[in-house]
């Protein structure tokens, strides 16, 4: 990237000093900017404002006015009131370079202040930050799905990469569905492994996540390398009665788990079935095993 496509120094606000803005807060102070401002409403926020970012809680159109660069990084839903609050109390956000973490939103989110002179970046970091110190770590070389005016698609990138992350242009209309895809992945894969712990404390296991760690770690492993091909277990080999029995007695020690079981057997079976891992009479006699008339 050329040096003229790379933001200057730049004052930085954050609104809403939690975990993701305390981190990509201090990431970009790292870089060179500095933070002269944030808010927040949790004791948690305020003490990350003071340790992390090294500045007192200040109010939202404070943060704004002086700033270069603000930070939204707020809940999903509180992420539209936020701005139109901003445009509606026109907190001076001409010339601010208005930058949201948001995964499900783009720049519509965003119209309000953009409307008001604002430049609009969603920069969104594609991992998990929990709160502990070594979220900065994790961070660097994460991959941000950025989505901004092409003009400003350079700016955006550039931030990204001073950071520490690797910048993925998402369109606007795909970011709901971008979203989906890595809440359906990370998300869920937590509830079924906690789930799988749970069920396994049940029957005795004493350490499950011990039992569960080189599993799933191979299991991980084979879907990133491989992707479908990668897939083992009863459905792919088309072991229906095996595939009945889970069904059995996940509905007598977890009903609402064996339901799950259900929808997701359904699932590998179909894209086995496509890919061609899975053979139609297979298939069928799975359909069976699951309770079901149709295959979809």
């Amino acid at each position: 990237m050329e040096t003229s496509d790379r933001p200057g120094r730049l004052a930085v606000g954050v609104l809403g000093a939690g975990r993701v803005g305390s981190v990509l807060g201090t990431a970009l102070a790292q870089a060179g900017h500095y933070v002269v401002a944030a808010s927040g409403v949790s004791d948690a926020s305020r003490r990350r404002a003071l340790d992390r970012l090294g500045v007192d809680i200040s109010e939202p159109d404070e943060v704004v006015r002086v700033a270069d660069l603000v930070l939204l990084t707020v809940p999903d839903d509180a992420l539209p009131g936020l701005v139109a609050g901003l445009a509606a109390t026109g907190a001076g956000l001409r010339g601010k370079m208005l930058v949201h973490t948001s995964g499900a939103y783009g720049l519509a989110v965003l119209d309000a202040a953009t409307a008001a002179g604002a430049l609009p970046f969603a920069l969104h970091p594609v991992m998990t930050f929990t709160g502990r110190d070594d979220d900065m770590r994790r961070v660097v070389g994460c991959s941000f799905g950025v989505t901004a005016p092409e003009p400003l698609r350079p700016v955006a990138e550039a931030l990204v990469i001073e950071m520490g992350g690797e910048p993925v242009w998402i369109s606007e209309e795909d970011r709901a569905l971008y979203h989906a895809a890595l809440a359906g992945a990370a998300n869920h894969m937590v509830t079924l492994i906690a789930e799988s712990q749970e069920l396994l404390k049940k029957i005795g296991v004493e350490q499950p996540g011990r039992m569960l760690g080189p599993l799933l770690g191979a299991a991980l492993d084979n879907a990133l390398r491989l992707g479908l091909a990668g897939l083992t277990g009863p459905v792919v080999r088309g072991d229906a009665a095996t595939v009945r029995k889970h069904v059995d007695a996940l509905i007598l020690a977890a009903p609402e788990a064996a339901d799950a079981y259900v929808a997701l057997a359904r699932l590998t079976a179909d894209r086995a079935l496509a890919a061609g891992l899975l053979k139609p009479e297979a298939a069928e006699r799975l359909l069976d095993a699951l309770g079901g008339n149709t295959w979809t």
